[in-house]
């Protein structure tokens, strides 16, 4: 995949998609179950088209991946048309206390890491992939533009911190269920979501500024629009109720502007509040 144009790329994948939008499979049941809960007011079948549509932009981004992770620097930023709000990240590192992109799991997130790691010293957390024969792969596309990986340890946590303190740069997934290891309720489309504290716990600590940072997808491969907005002040409270909901506001605000580049085949919703039944 790494050698087609991303157009092509892009139909093979809206093809490919039909074959997980026809048939009764776990990622489409999710996105559906998500789609219901998240936008109520929809009908049935706007519902159901805004399934499919997410199914097509889901494998696109799966297989434009071979382009992001083996592709060279210039035919990557050959595909990045336009950025917007990099003012933000210089005004950020001028205050010498470091800066946080929030990439919320929205169109190519990807992009964000393969733009911002050569241009801004960058230290993120990482987790080895389910599938083991990936790791290497993905290892190499990350680091081979100087970013740095860290653990998904306290030790790695450590790492970032240290990285805030010298006035470099992390990027935080912020919509991830934390699941065993720890979040607080917030809510996110009027449901109730565990919400990782480690953004806030961040920004907190360090003076960060957290950014919201995202890689919109154009139509028919034209490549990608990365943005970089002003997160909520609230993100740093240390009210961690007041915080984790500032980052839930900030991406159901963003996922209503793209709708159907979200992830909504993942269970966003699958830790419940106590006593409150499963979803999925």
């Amino acid at each position: 995949m790494a050698w087609l144009p991303l157009p092509i790329t892009h139909a093979i994948g809206h093809i490919l998609a039909w074959g997980i939008i026809l048939f009764r499979n776990k990622t489409r049941d999710t996105a559906i179950t998500n789609i219901k809960l998240c936008f109520p007011e929809l009908s049935a079948t706007e519902q159901h088209q805004l399934m499919k549509k997410s199914m097509r932009e889901l494998f696109k981004t799966f297989l434009e991946s071979g382009i992001l992770w083996l592709g060279s620097p210039k035919r990557l930023n050959h595909l990045i048309k336009e950025v917007r709000g990099e003012e933000y990240i210089h005004e950020a590192l001028e205050k010498g206390k470091g800066c946080i992109f929030v990439a919320p799991h929205i169109g190519s997130w990807e992009v964000i890491g393969q733009y911002c790691s050569p241009r801004y010293p960058m230290t993120s957390l990482y987790r080895p992939p389910r599938m083991a024969a990936m790791d290497k792969l993905i290892r190499h596309s990350r680091q081979r533009n100087g970013a740095i990986l860290a653990p998904t340890t306290p030790q790695g946590v450590k790492m970032l911190l240290q990285a805030l303190k010298n006035n470099a740069t992390t990027g935080i997934l912020p919509d991830q269920d934390p699941r065993d290891s720890g979040g607080h309720f917030a809510p996110f489309f009027g449901i109730q979501a565990n919400t990782m504290m480690l953004l806030p716990r961040l920004a907190q600590k360090t003076g960060a500024t957290p950014l919201l940072a995202y890689a919109e997808r154009l139509p028919w491969g034209q490549g990608f629009i990365l943005h970089f907005e002003k997160a909520p002040e609230a993100i740093a409270s240390r009210d961690m109720n007041e915080s984790v909901t500032a980052v839930n506001a900030m991406v159901e605000t963003l996922v209503r502007k793209l709708p159907s580049q979200y992830q909504w085949g993942y269970k966003r919703f699958r830790t419940r509040p106590e006593g409150q039944p499963w979803l999925y």
